[in-house]
């Protein structure tokens, strides 16, 4: 018994599972269902199907042999695209580890996002988005897909609303009786403190 499980530990790896490929490395599905379009234009013909994240993304290209000089970034929402196979020389995200700079052959990574300022570099230009909550899809190609639950351009936020808000909803969380009040008066607190923090600094 023990020299059979000797040899089996002994055997080599496949080699299918060396060059088993992380699922990040996969390409994209495609952007439409044909199959789910036939059936929404049966039930509702007068209307477009919805659209997800998904459907504002192009397929990945394969990953390259020698690491690119830019990142290509897919920024969308779940009503819209910001960035499109956008080329740009960073972005920093901010995941509930930590912010996380994102360059030019980063290794594959998904990261969930948390309230906070994403921040794309190009070149001397940084735009800077608050966003709500989300996930950032890192490939071994140099891409990145960053799927946000809501964004807004840092550059369009009140601080006086900010701060009321924060004001709001920290007298909510002091008052709260109920757990679920208190849940709810706590993200609020949380998401406010996230964008005061982001304006001020």
């Amino acid at each position: 018994m023990f020299r059979r499980a000797t040899r089996l530990l002994s055997r080599p790896a496949l080699s299918t599972a060396r060059s088993r490929f992380l699922s990040t490395d996969l390409p994209a599905a495609p952007a439409s269902d044909s199959a789910f379009t036939d059936a929404w234009k049966k039930v509702v013909p007068n209307i477009d199907p919805p659209k997800t994240p998904i459907a504002f993304m192009k397929p990945r290209p394969p990953t390259p042999s020698s690491i690119p000089s830019k990142l290509t970034v897919n920024f969308v929402l779940p009503y819209a695209s910001e960035l499109s196979t956008k080329e740009v020389d960073m972005v920093i995200i901010p995941a509930t580890t930590g912010h996380m700079g994102v360059l030019p052959g980063h290794v594959a990574t998904i990261a969930e996002l948390k309230p906070g300022v994403l921040s794309v570099h190009e070149g001397n230009d940084v735009t800077k988005y608050f966003i709500s909550s989300g996930f950032a899809f890192v490939h071994a190609n140099s891409y990145a897909d960053i799927i946000a639950v809501e964004a807004v351009p840092l550059d369009q936020i009140d601080a006086s609303l900010v701060q009321k808000g924060l004001a709001e909803f920290t007298q909510k969380l002091s008052s709260a009786s109920t757990d679920l009040e208190k849940a709810e008066a706590q993200i609020g607190v949380e998401v406010h403190s996230a964008l005061n923090s982001a304006l001020s600094g």
